[in-house]
């Protein structure tokens, strides 16, 4: 990236020998085992035309290992659903099941919210 041109399109000039660009980018966090990870359990329906879903918050890692979680959820659910904002979003209220199968998988989690 180093070599990218066009990441340095607003810069000008600059006379520092040693200068950097920076992009702006955030480099991920690296993600926490899963007994360090500290996960809850929401079920929600507001703004979703009174549909429920299930959401799971709190996770600390890559977005590569959030979406990876996110389709065990789901396939283990039998359920659709999707990876937005950092929080997986599961079709219909399985927030049961979803908590079994996040400590099955040696996550710390609770349930949440009402």
């Amino acid at each position: 990236m180093a070599n990218d041109w066009k990441s340095r399109l607003g810069m000008v000039y600059s006379t520092n020998p040693d200068y950097k660009y920076d992009t702006g980018e955030e480099s991920e966090p690296a993600t926490l085992p899963p007994q360090q990870q500290d996960l809850r359990v929401w079920r929600d329906s507001k703004q979703r035309a009174g549909k429920v879903v299930t959401l799971v918050r709190g996770f600390v890692g890559s977005r590569a290992d959030l979406e990876e979680l996110g389709r065990l959820v789901k396939k283990k659910c039998g359920v659709g659903g999707s990876v937005k904002d950092g929080e997986i979003i599961v079709q219909g209220d399985h927030r049961d099941r979803i908590v079994e199968i996040l400590t099955g998988s040696g996550y710390r989690c609770k349930k949440a919210g009402s």
